[in-house]
């Protein structure tokens, strides 16, 4: 019998809450997941402004859905973003990131 591959994961979750924390100052804020509709939504959402993926190319992809991570009432800032794909029998997740001003420094 074949034996499956394990595959790493490149991020470490530190901690799961239903909201963003401010780690500095312990303030919490409610988020929303939204559906990103539009490439103009992603015209800051570049390389050379600290993103690691080509996110416009993700969202030209046309089985793949491209959602961003808001503060609720602040929509304009993005979080974080991810990409999926709902397959017959799973979701597919292709990328996933953390906006560039809310990574770590360690």
């Amino acid at each position: 019998m074949k034996q499956k591959q394990e595959i790493g994961l490149e991020f470490e979750i530190d901690k799961l809450t239903n909201s963003i924390q401010n780690i500095i100052t312990g303030d919490s804020f409610t988020t929303e997941v939204i559906l990103i509709n539009s490439i103009s939504e992603l015209k800051a959402i570049l390389k050379k402004n600290g993103w690691q993926f080509n996110w416009k190319n993700e969202l030209k992809q046309p089985q793949r859905e491209v959602y961003k991570l808001s503060i609720t009432n602040n929509s304009n800032i993005i979080q974080g973003l991810i990409s999926l794909e709902v397959k017959s029998d799973h979701v597919y997740m292709h990328l996933i990131e953390s906006s560039p001003f809310n990574k770590g420094r360690e």
